[in-house]
């Protein structure tokens, strides 16, 4: 199989929206932290300090997918150059591995919407218990 220099250069665009994605995730998460700190200030319980632990996983998980998805995209940017370079083995090398790193990211991207998914459970059975009380 003969690798073109166009083969890589479509990761560009999936790694772009990929870290358009994990940005927005992180600024998102940002925003809830600054309000959990305000709140944490006033009244520290433990269903805060629990919520903390779980968006200090979320973010190193999404810190990570930034850096796998970034190393993903300058591998591309080395198989291209070996593919001009006509180096095509090394390059199948590379675009691999850049191929491994962005189904890493992807996967960890999974994983952190699966704690943010159970995040969202907990707070949502605390309204039911409070809805619950006051029937």
């Amino acid at each position: 199989m003969e690798l073109s220099i166009g083969t890589p250069a479509l990761l560009f665009s999936t790694v772009s929206l990929l870290m358009i994605a994990f940005t927005n995730r992180f600024m998102s998460m940002a925003s809830l932290i600054r309000g959990l700190h305000e709140k944490f200030q006033q009244n520290p319980d433990d269903a805060i300090r629990m919520q903390i632990d779980n968006l200090r996983l979320r973010m190193k998980l999404i810190q990570r997918m930034q850096i796998i998805a970034i190393v993903s995209l300058i591998l591309s940017v080395v198989c291209m150059f070996l593919l001009f370079m006509n180096q095509q083995l090394i390059a199948r090398w590379f675009f691999g591995i850049g191929l491994l790193g962005m189904s890493i990211s992807l996967a960890l991207s999974a994983w952190e919407i699966t704690i943010s998914t159970k995040a969202l459970e907990v707070e949502l059975s605390d309204m039911e218990e409070i809805i619950n009380k006051r029937k």
